[in-house]
């Protein structure tokens, strides 16, 4: 049996790994961790464990006690400040020999920037990316544009901190920050228009396995609602953007489609929020992961089913002396 680790436990990504794991019908012991001791957590692991915040001091200290109390094999991150932390601290986690579900540290690296990661898309000349500009001059940008224009955080996740721009009053709230804090871009396409891809990629420019849905965002930032859809110009964009970053393992990659062009969004170099909703269609990357880090199986493109998927809330019930089920 081995013993998998998730963080980010009470989280949509957290436990949507962890309900693809449990699906997976391999025999694992489930270590789930999360900041709130409260959550439905662990209503989906074989063990819970309280977790520091990650910005603190001692949090490495922590994960690496954790780890070798429960003899951890895998760990998977389940929310971007650990994939972060663990990035910075992989030479130390990877000492107590389990192995991490880490992507290309150039691809985190550059992923955590969305300035720095649009910088690197010009160099390589693709059409891909979305016109993206740290200038201040309202006027000069209105033109290039368009309005609205919309202002997204330098750093961040989502659809958290984007602010739609309607006028230059708007844009004099924002505008010192514009740079260092927020970068600029026009609005592409509209919300009926967005694609969420995540394939398993083999870090030499290829992946081995791909599914693509079409998506509404929830008010969270996170997948609503989903249609399961297959696109071969979304699979010709990612082989061009494996070429380009070499992701290895999970990677999730978001478009907009304006006119017959799909535009990236952003590459999430981890599981993506919709993970739960692939694998009740039959893709499960955390399944894969485990396969291709711990059995060395490279992954094969699974019979994906067609339907859609909407979310919604759903009581989970802990009752005092019993077993959950």
């Amino acid at each position: 049996m081995k013993n998998i680790l998730v963080s980010g436990a009470s989280g949509i990504v957290g436990y949507g790994i962890l309900r693809s794991l449990k699906a997976s019908g391999k025999e694992l012991r489930l270590i789930g961790t999360t900041i709130y001791e409260d959550s439905v957590a662990q209503g989906f692991c074989d063990i819970f464990e309280k977790a520091p915040l990650t910005t603190e001091p001692a949090y490495i200290t922590w994960l690496k006690g954790i780890i070798e109390r429960y003899q951890i094999d895998l760990l998977i991150p389940g929310i971007e400040a650990d994939l972060y932390k663990w990035a910075e601290h992989i030479t130390e986690i990877r000492k107590t020999d389990a192995l991490v579900v880490m992507n290309n540290p150039d691809l985190v690296a550059i992923c955590r920037d969305k300035w720095i990661f649009y910088e690197r898309l010009i160099e390589n000349d693709t059409a891909l990316a979305i016109p993206t500009s740290i200038d201040t001059d309202f006027d000069s940008l209105a033109e290039r544009f368009g309005l609205p224009l919309l202002l997204k955080p330098r750093v961040g996740y989502g659809s958290k901190g984007i602010v739609r721009i309607n006028d230059q009053q708007d844009f004099l709230k924002y505008q010192s920050g514009i740079g260092e804090i927020h970068l600029v871009q026009p609005i592409i396409g509209n919300d009926d228009e967005e694609y969420s891809t995540s394939a398993f990629c083999d870090g030499k420019g290829g992946y081995y396995a791909i599914m693509t849905i079409k998506r509404k965002l929830s008010s969270e930032g996170f997948t609503g609602k989903a249609e399961v859809v297959e696109l071969e110009q979304i699979n010709n964009s990612v082989l061009t953007l494996c070429r380009i970053f070499k992701p290895v393992g999970p990677t999730n990659f978001q478009f907009r489609k304006q006119a017959d062009i799909f535009k990236l969004l952003e590459i999430n170099p981890r599981i993506s929020s919709a993970t739960s909703i692939r694998m009740a269609f039959g893709y499960n990357e955390a399944k894969m992961a485990v396969e291709y880090y711990l059995e060395k199986k490279e992954p094969k493109q699974p019979i994906i089913r067609r339907g859609r998927a909407v979310r919604y809330s759903e009581d989970f019930i802990f009752y005092e002396n019993s077993d959950n089920i």
